[in-house]
């Protein structure tokens, strides 16, 4: 079985609730997952924006050194780096300016720059990656490079 991972908050392909955006109340949308490779030793997600009018696709979302045995996360994961309930895990930075800000932060694209896709990556990795909290996306990647088993992604709307 390969690795899939889904949204009980939106299909593939389709708008993100107002709740989970920036014009709402931001919080995390539920996500669920199967097929995690036997293997794999951690898991990390990874939210951007690349339609973002930025040299880089926008960060909205990092979490990571999540166990493998997990099957989902629940909607509205709280905004701290070091996280013991509901899950296990630490969060990054996103690409939020204003104080350098942690967790996940929803869709806000411009005003009337169309149709953005954000795009919700799980990765399952061969080994722990040992991250603190507060890393930013350049940190994650590099960390990741040559570690990961599996991806998997599904894809949420939003237009302002």
């Amino acid at each position: 079985m390969s690795l899939t991972i889904h949204s009980t908050a939106f299909e593939n392909g389709t708008v993100i609730p107002l709740k989970h955006t920036g014009d709402g109340d931001d919080v995390s949308p539920a996500l669920q997952w199967q097929g995690v490779p036997e293997n794999a030793a951690e898991l990390v997600l990874i939210c951007d924006d690349p339609d973002a009018p930025t040299p880089l696709p926008w960060v909205h979302w990092l979490i990571y050194g999540l166990a493998p045995d997990l099957t989902g996360l629940p909607e509205g994961i709280p905004v701290d780096g070091e996280l013991n309930t509901p899950v296990a895990a630490r969060q990054g930075k996103n690409s939020w300016p204003s104080g350098q800000t942690i967790g996940y932060r929803g869709p806000a694209p411009p005003p009337g720059h169309g149709t953005h896709h954000y795009h919700f990556r799980l990765y399952a990795v061969s080994e722990p990656l040992g991250l603190p909290a507060g890393v930013d996306r350049s940190v994650l990647d590099q960390a990741l490079a040559e570690k990961v088993l599996a991806s998997a992604e599904v894809v949420g709307t939003y237009e302002r």
